[in-house]
């Protein structure tokens, strides 16, 4: 029950007043101007408590912030409708009427942004997220701005690894940064392989594209190892291959980029290569043909790769601002930044298959 109110009372006020305003407080031997000294204030009678009923109820808004305030908020504002769906409907029917008129954007390499954000992104994203459940490290070390060259370890039989690096950086950087792989010769002549390579933002691995996205401001991933990395056996599993002759450091050097080493484990079990025909591979144009203990003996079911666990770290990058222009023609400095960037991916993949507890967990 809420404690009742005390209604003071003076000479000049009533009880049943519902405003009340202070009683002025004067001493037994004060008195009014013009008043005979023997005169008196009358005192006024002890006050009495005023029952509940008695007092006049008034309506006091609740403080900014009160339990109450949030009560009357709550019931006198409508929550709104959770409209979420309406919003992508909305949205997908936009999408495909841009697509319908040609009312998008595509760079001169290619690279449709919009197309890889929706809808490439979105059907390599179950793989990364739930089946893969990559684990990222050393984003931070990805600047927020300007171009840097990400150079990997490249495994797996099948290039799942450089799609895989593309979306950890782009849904974990704080930047949404996109990465555009610099792709072997092989990945262009392929129908279809080639036209989602170039509208996911993927060019030739060449000198003169890589130098032209990092003046842009790009972030550019190279796996040096190729076909070496990629079509090992399994016995030498995260055995790094020789790095070319060092052309993505002469780039690096040339545009003053950073070099950020990236190691990734978990993409050498996903098919393990115990054979190569080496015959068939020559007949249909490939580098090699992988037998796994799955493909092609199961058919088509033995094309699915195994759900290991995948852990892919960024390094902290190698700066190359430092340098003078020259230098990119020094091949002794060249073949000292290959060694460092290689030997730092090397000691990293050990370091983390030693912290692994499972291939699959």
């Amino acid at each position: 029950m809420a404690d009742a109110k005390v209604i003071p009372f003076d000479d000049d006020r009533s009880r049943g007043s519902a405003v009340q305003r202070p009683a002025r407080r004067r001493g037994a031997g004060s008195r009014r101007k013009g008043e005979p000294a023997a005169v008196r204030e009358v005192q006024p009678l002890p006050a009495r408590t005023i029952p509940q009923d008695d007092v006049p109820v008034t309506r006091e808004e609740p403080a900014a912030g009160s339990p109450a305030e949030a009560a009357a908020e709550a019931g006198a504002v409508e929550k709104p409708r959770d409209d979420g769906w309406e919003q992508r409907i909305a949205g997908g029917l936009s999408f495909l009427r841009r697509r319908l008129t040609g009312d998008y954007e595509v760079d001169d390499f290619g690279y449709d942004q919009e197309l890889t954000e929706q809808v490439l992104m979105s059907l390599v994203r179950p793989l990364y997220e739930k089946y893969f459940r990559v684990e990222v490290k050393g984003i931070e070390n990805i600047p927020s701005e300007g171009g840097a060259l990400i150079v990997a370890n490249h495994s797996g039989t099948l290039p799942l690894d450089g799609l895989m690096m593309q979306v950890a950086v782009h849904d974990n950087h704080p930047e949404n940064r996109h990465l555009r792989l610099l792709a072997a010769d092989l990945v262009f002549m392929l129908p279809v392989v080639n036209e989602l390579a170039r509208k996911a933002g993927h060019t030739l691995a060449c000198a003169e594209d890589a130098e032209r996205l990092l003046q842009r401001g790009e972030l550019v991933g190279v796996m040096p190892e190729g076909f070496k990395g990629i079509g090992k056996p399994f016995s030498e599993r995260y055995k790094l291959q020789r790095f070319g002759r060092g052309g993505f450091v002469s780039t690096a050097l040339r545009q003053g980029t950073p070099i950020i080493p990236c190691s990734i484990v978990g993409a050498e079990e996903i098919y393990p290569m115990i054979g190569n025909a080496k015959t068939l591979a020559r007949l249909l144009g490939f580098p090699y043909f992988p037998i796994t203990p799955t493909f092609p003996w199961l058919g088509p079911l033995g094309a699915v790769p195994l759900p290991t666990k995948w852990t892919i770290q960024f390094g902290e990058p190698i700066l190359t601002d430092g340098y003078p222009p020259e230098a990119a023609e020094d091949p002794m400095l060249m073949f000292n930044l290959t060694d460092q960037v290689r030997e730092q991916i090397q000691h990293t993949l050990y370091k983390l298959l030693v912290q692994r507890r499972s291939v699959f967990f």
